[in-house]
């Protein structure tokens, strides 16, 4: 459960950013490349703010 949470999440910046890029200004795709960045990080380390946070909030995994 708390996987789907993080994915959706995260998702859900990754767009939100996208259209505030298009709208507002470019230099929201820099939230979008930290988005990206923590992805790929937490796939190598198995270490994810996002889930601790989660966790912290009584989110089951």
């Amino acid at each position: 459960m708390k996987n789907r949470v993080v994915r959706a999440i995260a998702g859900t910046f990754i767009l939100i950013s996208l259209i505030l890029s298009i709208y507002v200004d470019q230099s929201w795709l820099w939230f979008t490349a930290f988005v990206g960045a923590n992805l790929l990080q937490s796939s190598f380390t198995k270490w994810c703010l996002m889930d601790i946070i989660l966790g912290k909030l009584g989110v089951k995994d």
